[in-house]
């Protein structure tokens, strides 16, 4: 008989429209009941509540915790809370390090002492240390109290580490091994372990102090002969990583050589813990993101279904900013009243000029923003990359420029007026070159993310000079043939 094929994993959002329905369903019912004038009505509202609620349990008892937390960041706050209030204790860590900072304050909110340690007892150091700076000083110091002393060591030694130094993401579940034994004696070794520590595709070989030798692949150890010594098969040439180290630089160096795990060593090459590929794809998701809502000077840490008031002062700062901006490029405009009212025609052409100006300045910007994270910008290369990006312009400015001056000339029958609106789109595109290179790198000197409202500041300046370009020029070429 055939065996029937296996059903295909269901996707986020599938499981996420299941879980809306039935809350619909819920609130549905639930008011057709409230409005029915019946016998025993109290009774029926029960039952109806409790076997919605039974079924949407028994869905969420199905998923992953990823999945869970894709539900909660998707939903309003009160229907949020209804199901955050189904989730199964002993899986109610793991949802809280998976779901985004702002969304995990309302769930911890809504959780007493009892049950925030209920749910931390489930967790690792190193998922604890992710999970402490969320957690009230009352708590964390009964949930320090409660941890054995080797955890509790772990667990201060990770905390003593900012967010984004390695230190914070270590994980002190590694397995160690001496290279003055054989293969066979690995092997039995690693029989006693209930499982390995979760993505162990090698072992970190050590002296009598921990300190890192080299490491043994478990693919290497599954195919060599058992009776081969581990100090003739482990690779000495070792990517390893200091807890101080910036954690970002050791997320683009999992990329770089395709890691799953690397130590993480102190001064004197002592093994302290470990990084793994999962914490590093968390950090790229999280930076990636941090970086798309920065370019429009938004914080990262917004909730989709925060208060209207909290999601409206998270932009005011920008917005602020950009009115001052544009009056200051209003007035720019403004100073060329005159020469807008002889010749109408360039209150129509000026749009093109700073917005073509504003996209090619987020090119530069873009490339420059990419090139600082990977750490390919520096001050030896600095001025090869000003040359190349005015370069860029300067084609892109004689192409582009000189297409739009024969437009201009074709529709307003003005030679003259094509001319003006070429040169214009000339000047600009170099002005948007200096300004995309530049903006990125300023702002990181000055201990800034570069892309942190480097769009804001593009705007303002491709906008400002690429009308001051433009009416500079109609006024001293064009004004004067008329």
């Amino acid at each position: 008989m055939t065996a029937p094929a296996p059903k295909p994993k269901e996707s986020p959002q599938e499981t996420l429209q299941q879980v809306l329905r039935i809350l619909q369903r819920h609130k549905l019912v639930e008011n057709l009941v409230h409005k029915q004038d019946m016998p025993r009505q109290a009774l029926v509202e029960t039952l109806v509540h409790k076997q919605n609620l039974a079924e949407l349990e028994s869905r969420l008892d199905q998923l992953h915790s990823a999945d869970i937390a894709f539900i909660l960041e998707s939903l309003p706050l009160d229907e949020r809370l209804m199901v955050w209030g189904l989730v199964k204790p002993e899986v109610e860590g793991d949802v809280l390090l998976e779901v985004s900072d702002s969304v995990r304050e309302t769930l911890l909110a809504d959780m007493d002492r009892e049950e925030i340690l209920a749910a931390a007892e489930h967790l690792d150091t190193d998922e604890l240390a992710d999970l402490a700076p969320d957690l009230s000083p009352d708590v964390m110091s009964e949930l320090m109290g409660s941890l054995e002393e080797e955890e509790r060591a772990e667990l201060q030694s990770a905390l003593s580490y900012a967010d984004d130094q390695v230190g914070s993401m270590m994980d002190f579940d590694m397995v160690t091994i001496r290279d003055d034994v054989t293969l066979e004696v690995v092997l039995r070794y690693l029989r006693r372990f209930d499982e390995l520590p979760h993505h162990t595709d090698k072992l970190f070989v050590v002296d009598n102090d921990q300190r890192i030798k080299g490491v043994l692949s478990v693919k290497k150890l599954l195919v060599t002969d058992p009776e081969a010594q581990v100090a003739d098969v482990m690779a000495r040439d070792v990517v390893i990583f200091r807890p101080d180290e910036d954690v970002g630089d050791a997320a683009q160096a999992f990329e770089r050589y395709d890691l799953v795990s690397a130590p993480v060593v102190d001064s004197t090459h002592k093994v302290i813990g470990r990084l793994t590929v999962d914490m590093m794809v968390d950090v790229i998701r999280e930076e990636s993101e941090a970086e798309v809502l920065s370019l429009s000077g938004l914080k990262e840490d917004e909730d989709l279904f925060s208060s209207v008031w909290s999601s409206a002062k998270n932009r005011w700062p920008w917005l602020a900013l950009n009115i001052v901006t544009g009056i200051i490029v209003s007035r720019v405009i403004g100073a060329f009243e005159h020469t807008t009212a002889q010749i109408v025609a360039l209150a129509a052409l000026a749009p093109i000029i700073s917005g073509i100006g504003g996209n090619s300045g987020s090119q530069t910007a873009t490339i420059i923003i990419r090139a600082m994270a990977l750490g390919q910008v520096n001050a030896a290369n600095t001025r090869r990359l000003v040359l190349k990006e005015l370069g860029i312009a300067m084609c892109n400015g004689l192409l582009w420029g000189s297409v739009l001056g024969i437009v201009a000339w074709l529709i307003y029958s003005s030679p003259g007026l094509g001319l003006v609106m070429g040169g214009a789109m000339l000047l600009n595109f170099q002005v948007a070159a200096i300004v995309g290179l530049f903006v990125p790198i300023l702002m990181d000197r000055f201990g800034r993310d570069p892309a942190y409202g480097s769009s804001v500041f593009l705007t303002f300046m491709t906008d400002g000079m690429g009308n001051l370009i433009f009416y500079g020029l109609a006024t001293l070429f064009l004004l004067r043939v008329l």
